[in-house]
């Protein structure tokens, strides 16, 4: 069985809906333990506004935008504090606008989660650089500070169709090949001279916990009525997905979002775009993930999530294990 030595993913990943208000608000999470993040992901579902991500390494009055290239900004009135139970946010359009949804997405820095949060300054070339996970990361996240340049994600993908290759956060761009990024270890990564020189960058970097995390691939098969399954060993709260062969969509689903409320998981978020949440569904024709007690299965066609034999990447975080660590199951969604 799939023991998990998380038995409350809560603790270290949720997801808050909130609306806004024109002024400052405090924004709690519900799950079963508190949590008081170390990276916040914000984005307002209603309007065309930028994506902002806020780290406890840089503090809150610097955030980045993961659908841009700009260097990172600072603002008094953008997320304003990491709460024990949540976060606060200021009265800007992308945290608090008058009357529209917003989404925002929180994780616990820790090793035994797999994230870790790294602040580096690098000359340019190839170098190598510390982090504190104790075992290889399985993607990394790479973005400058202080001056503009791409989101990089890469990872330890030696063997996969997806080996020696990266791709942009920002854009919708296909994998690239710069064998530079490959190879991390249990305490270092690499950076290239694709990365910009003389220039402090953040990483994020993580690995797959069972039970509560899991980064991989799966093959589209074009089928909306039996689309491919991807087994995780968890019920998930979140999936980020990305083709890896062609120029497509990075998309966003979590376990707070979709038409019915409950499966399929339809309405998504593009990381590299502005845009408002958009939804995969029609009325006769409701598509996307199902998410289930033990992966999610792929309810859609074609496209951003299951364009027929292309190769997909994931990275999904629990709401609950399939098996907690006294071997009890959890229930379908």
């Amino acid at each position: 069985m799939a023991y998990t030595t998380i038995d409350d993913p809560s603790a270290h990943f949720q997801t808050a809906i909130w609306n806004g208000t024109g002024s400052a608000l405090s924004v709690v999470f519900d799950g079963n333990s508190d949590l008081q993040p170390d990276m916040v992901w914000v984005k307002n579902r209603t309007l065309a506004s930028d994506h902002r991500l806020t780290d406890s390494v840089r503090g809150t009055s610097a955030h980045s935008v993961p659908n841009g290239t700009d260097a990172e900004d600072s603002s008094s009135t953008a997320l304003t504090a990491f709460n024990s139970d949540g976060f606060s946010v200021g009265n800007e359009q992308s945290y608090s606008r008058n009357t529209d949804t917003h989404v925002g997405w929180g994780w616990k820095e820790s090793a035994a989660a797999g994230f870790d949060i790294v602040s580096f300054t690098t000359s340019g070339d190839d170098e190598n650089f510390s982090h504190s996970l104790g075992v290889i990361p399985e993607l990394i996240v790479l973005k400058p500070r202080a001056s503009s340049g791409n989101w990089i994600v890469c990872g330890n993908f030696s063997g996969t169709t997806f080996g020696n290759k990266y791709m942009t956060l920002n854009t919708t761009d296909a994998s690239q090949s710069d064998g530079s990024y490959s190879n991390p270890t249990s305490s270092q990564f690499s950076t290239s001279n694709n990365i910009s020189p003389d220039s402090t960058h953040m990483a994020y970097l993580f690995r797959s916990v069972q039970g509560f995390s899991k980064i991989g691939f799966y093959k589209g098969n074009g089928q909306a009525s039996n689309g491919p399954f991807v087994y995780l060993g968890f019920r998930p709260a979140f999936v980020l997905t990305k083709q890896i062969d062609g120029a497509d969509d990075w998309r966003i689903f979590d376990n707070k979002r979709s038409s019915s409320g409950s499966n399929p998981v339809d309405k998504h978020i593009y990381p590299y775009s502005n845009g408002a949440e958009a939804s995969s569904s029609t009325s006769s024709v409701p598509d996307g993930f199902d998410f289930l007690s033990n992966g999610f299965k792929v309810r859609q066609a074609s496209g951003g999530i299951n364009a027929n034999n292309k190769s997909f990447l994931y990275m999904a975080f629990a709401e609950s294990p399939i098996v907690n660590s006294n071997g009890i199951p959890n229930n379908a969604r």
